[in-house]
């Protein structure tokens, strides 16, 4: 576990991943090589609703991808806390929050000042936020 994690209080986040896409994902775009920015929302903790024994972080990228995309690294930029990590009585309960969680993400990533500057896929808008490292390539890394 990286020491960030351990130290960040359990919880769920918000903010925009960049994801390092290989060129045979069907969502890699050769006409902008490079990472694409989407937003997300992450939880960190132990999920007691799933009775995890070991804290762990989970990364929801708030994109429809066409296929998994196992292996590609991503870089995360946290903005903003949601809320404290909870039990629920049952998995309807889970579902309802996390939709929550999604729309509080999307409401306050559309903020003209959260936005990032280049490549946001979240409806197409160029942004703001200056978070130059969250795009560039990773050393070793090129677009296939």
């Amino acid at each position: 576990m990286t020491p960030w994690i351990e130290s960040t209080p359990s919880g769920v986040y918000f903010g925009w991943a960049s994801l390092f896409l290989p060129a045979t994902h069907p969502d890699f775009d050769s006409t902008k090589p490079g990472p694409a920015v989407y937003p997300m929302v992450m939880s960190i903790g132990y999920n007691p609703f799933y009775k995890n024994k070991e804290r762990s972080a989970e990364i929801h990228l708030l994109h429809k991808f066409a296929a998994d995309f196992y292996g590609s690294h991503v870089r995360l930029l946290i903005l903003g806390y949601i809320r404290e990590e909870l039990d629920y009585a049952g998995l309807e309960a889970l579902i309802a929050d996390i939709n929550l969680d999604c729309d509080v993400a999307r409401n306050s990533l559309a903020r003209e000042a959260w936005a990032p500057r280049g490549r946001a896929v979240e409806d197409g808008k160029e942004g703001t936020l200056d978070c130059a490292w969250l795009v560039r390539q990773l050393e070793g890394d090129k677009a296939e």
